[in-house]
């Protein structure tokens, strides 16, 4: 037997950059997911939100209340401090997820706080997700304190009721308790699909590649749009399949509460289903083999798990990450499970989410034929 030989071993080598030279899908992998990782992270990624939408339904416009208001904004906290002059008008926008707070000061706001008497404000949170409102909440906290202290300064402020002139009340709106599954199991449905569809359909062309079975189907007179749709059906079964574990387990294990109608949830998921699917066929047809459909599956996953509100607060996010994250069906999705199983949305609610993931779904089968015509050729 021959000892070790550096000329094989540096032929070893060299071969081996050639065939990374070949494969730039696997060497830009290699580049592109640190990179991705570093600025999502170092960037995009905050477990502290700001700038969150509030809107204030005030029935006194008194310069207390509208120091209050200014006090909000200042904080950083909040950002477009809309006022309402409707009840029903502040139910709307919380309810769509327009708004993160509807603050309510009541009419006899200052009469109240001039004899002492520590009037209340109403907090209205929307807690499906509770990472995206406990810090706020807490900022509001130290403003009921401090908001205030300048303009009762003097008699106003000598013998102050309590440690805080304003009794904040706090109502977290859909999740009370700020129980955890309840934002993360409807999230966990929304991400197990985006995996598991995209990756068995981005193994469908390349697996027939592989096997030599894809000639005899370029053979036959089947259409690019026939063959497409074709291979993505029985994997929505799949998904449906999938989908009724999870609710079940949300229901009967997490008792995640239901208050929407669980046929809108479904046509959602369906919708849902369909995009992920068509992105995953498309990968399967850009894709040389199989192991390129699992980077580019990786690839799409990586920046869907981080940006689309499931582990961090979306709203905690630059304008530049979040404008990122609405291309992303999964960010939609989660907006659209939590506000049908938390809120109770019907289908006029909930149409500025589902439309984003039918565009979606058509530029992605669209560019998936192109390039389905492209390997007939």
């Amino acid at each position: 037997m021959n000892g070790f030989s550096l000329s094989r071993w540096f032929g070893i080598i060299g071969k081996e950059f050639i065939q990374l030279k070949r494969d730039r899908l696997t060497f830009g992998m290699i580049i592109g997911v640190p990179v991705m990782q570093l600025l999502l992270f170092g960037f995009a990624i905050n477990a502290d939100p700001k700038n969150l939408p509030a809107a204030v339904l005030s029935a006194d416009n008194s310069p207390y209340a509208r120091t209050f208001i200014r006090a909000m904004e200042n904080s950083g906290y909040f950002r477009g401090v809309v006022q309402v002059a409707r009840e029903d008008e502040a139910e709307e926008l919380i309810a769509h997820g327009a708004v993160q707070f509807v603050v309510n000061i009541p009419e006899n706001f200052s009469r109240l706080l001039v004899r002492g008497e520590q009037p209340q404000i109403l907090v209205e949170a929307d807690a499906t997700d509770p990472s995206a409102t406990n810090n706020a909440i807490g900022a509001l906290q130290v403003l009921a304190a401090t908001a205030l202290a300048r303009d009762l300064a003097g008699t106003l402020g000598a013998a102050p009721p309590s440690p805080a002139p304003i009794d904040l009340r706090v109502h977290r709106r859909y999740n009370p308790e700020g129980i955890s599954a309840y934002n993360i199991v409807p999230g966990l449905l929304g991400t197990i699909l985006t995996m598991t569809m995209i990756l068995m359909t981005g193994l469908a062309v390349t697996r027939e590649r592989e096997r030599g079975t894809f000639e005899n189907l370029l053979a036959t007179p089947a259409l690019p749009i026939e063959v497409l749709t074709g291979k993505i059906v029985p994997y929505i079964m799949i998904g449906l399949i999938q989908v009724g574990l999870i609710f079940l387990a949300s229901q009967f294990v997490f008792n995640v509460p239901m208050k929407g109608n669980p046929a809108v949830l479904f046509f959602v998921v369906l919708i849902f289903i369909a995009a992920n699917l068509t992105l995953g066929i498309t990968f399967s047809s850009i894709a040389r083999n199989q192991l390129q459909a699992m980077q580019m599956t990786f690839f799409f996953f990586l920046p869907s798990i981080l940006l689309s509100g499931f582990m961090f607060p979306y709203r905690g996010m630059p304008e530049w990450a979040q404008w990122l994250a609405s291309i992303l069906p999964l960010t939609h999705f989660l907006v659209l499970v939590r506000g049908i199983m938390l809120k109770g949305n019907e289908l006029p609610e909930l149409w500025p989410q589902i439309w984003p993931i039918l565009a979606f779904m058509l530029v992605v089968i669209l560019l998936g034929l192109r390039f389905y015509k492209r390997t007939l050729d």
